[in-house]
């Protein structure tokens, strides 16, 4: 069973490992916020995601959440949920994910099965380490819509066409929001109070709202 390990998000990927096991795993770790396990037919990841990792995503997170309330865009935020599909042999736990144009349709779950309910409309990746598994594979076979990838220095919006994933200027699942704007906003968030970076985002949706 090959191994690599790598930095700063401590990834751990296995080969060969079956679907069993990684039910088990998944058991064990129920009511854990980490690690976060990605499979895809046999190749197991584990990931701890590290202090700057978790600080980014729960920004961005948050980036969504305050801009949707803002635009009066409702959203259910699922945060690091697991989806999988024995069926398809893939399963994972994104940093964050969001239901916005199907929130409707997942109201008050308390279980979400692919088999039968849409995925996330939106998922958020943090990768900042190139040794990764690529996950975008596992995504576009499960039909996510729409990835904001960050890898460290800027946030791209992807958009699935057919089975792959197109770089976008803009998103589609929060309209009119330009990628260019997110990664502004990220890099912000790492340098400004708390206090004012929500302000900041909230004046920036209000302009861009009357604009």
């Amino acid at each position: 069973m090959a191994t690599v390990v790598s930095s700063p998000e401590q990834r751990i990927v296995l080969r060969n490992v079956s679907w069993e096991t990684y039910e088990r795993l998944l058991a064990d770790h129920l009511d854990s916020s980490s690690p976060h396990f990605t499979y895809d037919e046999g190749t197991l990841e584990i990931m701890s995601p590290s202090t700057e990792h978790e600080r980014i995503n729960r920004s961005i997170a948050m980036f969504v959440e305050v801009l949707a309330e803002e635009i009066n865009l409702d959203l259910d935020n699922l945060g690091s949920t697991t989806f999988r599909r024995e069926d398809l042999m893939r399963g994972f736990e994104p940093d964050s994910c969001f239901y916005i144009q199907n929130a409707e349709r997942i109201s008050g779950k308390t279980k979400i099965d692919l088999n039968i309910d849409p995925p996330p409309d939106l998922i958020i990746e943090i990768d900042i380490t190139s040794e990764s598994l690529n996950k975008l594979p596992i995504y576009a076979k499960l039909g996510i819509p729409e990835v904001w990838r960050y890898d460290g220095k800027r946030l791209i919006v992807l958009e699935l066409e057919t089975d792959n994933y197109i770089e976008r200027e803009q998103s589609s699942a929060l309209p009119n929001l330009p990628a260019s704007v997110i990664s502004d906003f990220i890099e912000e968030s790492k340098s400004l109070k708390r206090t004012v970076w929500l302000r900041k985002i909230r004046q920036w949706a209000r302009s861009s709202r009357e604009a």
